[in-house]
C-alpha cells in the first residue's frame, strides 16, 4: 500500500476510535408516574463499568426441585427456556448493561450493575408470574368438610396432645371491597368506548363480616384445623391469624390432609392482611380448582395511577383470550372472581356483574409504583417455564468497585511504564517507534471494546493490561530479525523489509493460537471469564494492526525523511 494511503488509514482509525469513545446524549422513552411514555435524555458513556467495578447485585438461580421435580436430563433445556424469560425481565428493569447468562447446564447468573436493592431483584427473577382467574366457592364445601379435616389432623398426630384449638376472633371487614376492576372496550361507529366494569363487593358484606367477628369473639369448640379458620363476609372467604398461619400451612403440606380437602377445590392465601385488636389476620379463599382464564392470553400490562384505586396494573388480553373471558364471566354473573398470581390471591375478589372482555386492571392494595412496575414487567415477560430459586446472592458496594478501579489503573500505569522503559532502553530509536504504536494500540483497543458495547470488568482490566505487554511482542520479533539482516551487511531499507516479511509467520502463529484459546474461554466460560476473553481478543487484533501496519508505516516515514539512512538505531 502506498505511504499516503497508509497514513490516511491510521488517521481515519484514530478519528473513528475517538468518536467511539466520546460520550453522547441518548434519548429513550420511560414510563412516568402518570403511566404515559416520556422522552428522557441521558448521557451515554461508552465502556460502562461492570458489577465488580460499579457495584450492584449478583444472583445465581437454579431450578427449585422442591416445587417441581425436573428430571436431570431435562434441566438444561428447562434452564435454557427460563433464561429468555429472566433476561426479558431484567432488561426491562431499567438499568444499563445487565448480564444474564447460563453457567454450566443448571444455573442462571444475573448481574445488575448499580442496583443495591437485592430483595427487589430477587423477587423479580423468582416471580413465577402465573396468573389465574378462578371463581370462589359458593357451595360451603370447606365448612361441611371441617369435621373430617379435624379428624384427619388428629389421626395424623400433627398437633401436640392436649391442644384444644380454640378459635381466634375473626377480623373486621376492610374498607376496600375489591381489588380488580375490568372493562370491556367495544368499538362503535363514532369510535366511542363503552366500559363494562366489575362492581365492588356488596356493601352488606362488611356487616356480615362484623357479625361473624362478634359471633366468634368467644372461643369456639372445634378441632385443630377448624379452630384456625374464621368465616369471612363472602362465599369461600376465611380469615387466619398470622400467628396460626404456619400451623395451617403445616397441615396443608401433609399429603393426607391435602387429599381430605374438598374435591375440585383449591385453597389460596391473599396478599392482603388486616389488623383487629392488635392482631393481624390474612384472608384465605377457597376457589374452584378449574380456572376460567390464565395469563397465557395476556397481551400487555402497564403500571398506572388512579385517583380512585391508587396504584394499578392495567392489562389487556388478546382476541382469543377476550372471547373466552367474556364467555366464562358471562356464565358467572353474581359470583366472586379471585385473581391469583403465583398461588396468592391479589386482594379481595370482586363480584362479577356482567360479562368482561379484553381489558382490566389489578389494584396494588396500597403498594407503590415500583411494585406495580415490577408486576407489569413480569406479566409482560410471561410465566417462568420452571420454578427458580436464588442459590447464591451478593451485593457489591460501589466503594469496593472504586478500589478495584484504582488498583487496576495503578497496575496499568506501572505495566505501560515498564514496557516503555524496556523498549526505549533496549531498542532505542526503533523502540520509540514501537512505543508510538503502543499508544495507538491502547486507543484502538478501547474503541473496539466500546464498539461492541462491552462492559469493563475487573477480569477485563486484567486482560487489557496483559495484552499491553503482549502488544510489543510482535515488535520484538521484528526488531530481532532486522538486527540479523543488518548483521549480514544488508542495507537499512532492505533489512526493515526482510525483518517484517520473515517475522510475519511467527507473529501470526503465536497470535492466532492465543485468539483460539480466548475464543474457547468466551464460548464455555462464565461472565468474568468472558470479559477477560473479549478484552484479550480485542487487544491481540489491535496489536497486530499497530505492531505490523502502524510501526512499519512509521519506518517508511522515517526512511523518506532521512533519504535512505545508512544506520538504524536498534
Amino acid at each position: 500500500m502506498p505511504l499516503k494511503y497508509r497514513v490516511l488509514t491510521i488517521v481515519a482509525l484514530c478519528v473513528l476510535s475517538i468518536w467511539a469513545l466520546f460520550p453522547r446524549n441518548v434519548t429513550t422513552q420511560v414510563r412516568g408516574s402518570d403511566g404515559l411514555l416520556h422522552e428522557q435524555t441521558s448521557r451515554h458513556v461508552p465502556l460502562q463499568k461492570g458489577l465488580d467495578l460499579k457495584g450492584g447485585t449478583y444472583l445465581a438461580l437454579e431450578v427449585d426441585d422442591s416445587k417441581q421435580a425436573i428430571p436431570a436430563d431435562k434441566k438444561a433445556d428447562a434452564i435454557e427456556r427460563a433464561l429468555k424469560t429472566v433476561r426479558t425481565r431484567i432488561e426491562g428493569f431499567g438499568v444499563s448493561d445487565p448480564q444474564v447468562q447460563k453457567e454450566g447446564n443448571d444455573r442462571i447468573v444475573v448481574q445488575i450493575p448499580g442496583i443495591q436493592d437485592e430483595e427487589r431483584a430477587r423477587e423479580l427473577v423468582e416471580e413465577q408470574a402465573f396468573l389465574e382467574f378462578k371463581i370462589t366457592d359458593k357451595s360451603q364445601a370447606l365448612e361441611r368438610d371441617l369435621a373430617h379435616l379435624d379428624q384427619v389432623v388428629r389421626q395424623r398426630g400433627l398437633t401436640p396432645s392436649g391442644t384444644n384449638g380454640a378459635a381466634a376472633p375473626a377480623p373486621a371487614e376492610k374498607g376496600i371491597q375489591g381489588l380488580l376492576k375490568t372493562a370491556d372496550t367495544t368499538k362503535k361507529a363514532d369510535t366511542a368506548k363503552k366500559s363494562i366494569a366489575l362492581a365492588k363487593a356488596n356493601t352488606d358484606t362488611g356487616a356480615a363480616a362484623a357479625a361473624a367477628a362478634a359471633d366468634s369473639s368467644k372461643p369456639q369448640p372445634g378441632g385443630a384445623f377448624s379452630s384456625l379458620l374464621q368465616q369471612g363476609g363472602m362465599p369461600g372467604e376465611f380469615y387466619v391469624a398470622l400467628d396460626n398461619e404456619s400451623s395451617l400451612k403445616k397441615y396443608l403440606a401433609d399429603s393426607t390432609v391435602a387429599a381430605a380437602m374438598p374435591p375440585g377445590k383449591s385453597f389460596y392465601p391473599s396478599t392482603d392482611t388486616t389488623v383487629l385488636g392488635g392482631k393481624t389476620y390474612r384472608a384465605w379463599y377457597l376457589t374452584d380448582a378449574k380456572d376460567i382464564m390464565t395469563g397465557d392470553h395476556l397481551n400487555d400490562a402497564q403500571p398506572n395511577q388512579s385517583q380512585i384505586d391508587g396504584t394499578v396494573v392495567e392489562f389487556s388480553l388478546d382476541n382469543e383470550g377476550g372471547r373466552r373471558f367474556r364467555n366464562e364471566t358471562g356464565k358467572h354473573v353474581g359470583d366472586y372472581m379471585a385473581i391469583i398470581l403465583d398461588g396468592r390471591v391479589m386482594g379481595r375478589p370482586p363480584v362479577i356483574q356482567s360479562a368482561i372482555g379484553t381489558r382490566g386492571q389489578i389494584t396494588m392494595g396500597g403498594k407503590g409504583l415500583s411494585a406495580a412496575q415490577d408486576l407489569a414487567l413480569v406479566l409482560r415477560a410471561g410465566a417462568l417455564p420452571v420454578p427458580l430459586r436464588v442459590a447464591q446472592s451478593n451485593v457489591i458496594g460501589p466503594s469496593l468497585g472504586q478500589d478495584s478501579i484504582n488498583k487496576g489503573i495503578r497496575a496499568g500505569i506501572l505495566s505501560v511504564a515498564l514496557v516503555v522503559l524496556i523498549m526505549l532502553g533496549y531498542y532505542r530509536f526503533s523502540g520509540m517507534l514501537a512505543v508510538g504504536g503502543l499508544i495507538l494500540y491502547v486507543l484502538y483497543t478501547l474503541a473496539a471494546l466500546a464498539g461492541f458495547d462491552a462492559t469493563l470488568t475487573l477480569p477485563g482490566l486484567a486482560g487489557f493490561i496483559l495484552s499491553i505487554g503482549m502488544a510489543v511482542d510482535a515488535n520484538v520479533l521484528i526488531f530481532e530479525r532486522i538486527r540479523e539482516e543488518l548483521a549480514r551487511g544488508k542495507t537499512v531499507r532492505t533489512s526493515i523489509d526482510e525483518g517484517f516479511r520473515h517475522a510475519m509467520p511467527a507473529i501470526v502463529d503465536s497470535n492466532v493460537s492465543t485468539i483460539l484459546t480466548a475464543a474457547v474461554l468466551y464460548q464455555y466460560g462464565t461472565g468474568p471469564v468472558k470479559g477477560f476473553a473479549v478484552t484479550l481478543i480485542a487487544g491481540i487484533v489491535a496489536s497486530l494492526v499497530t505492531s505490523v501496519f502502524v510501526v512499519r508505516t512509521f519506518y517508511m516515514l522515517w526512511l523518506n525523511r532521512s533519504r535512505g539512512a545508512q544506520t538504524l538505531s536498534i
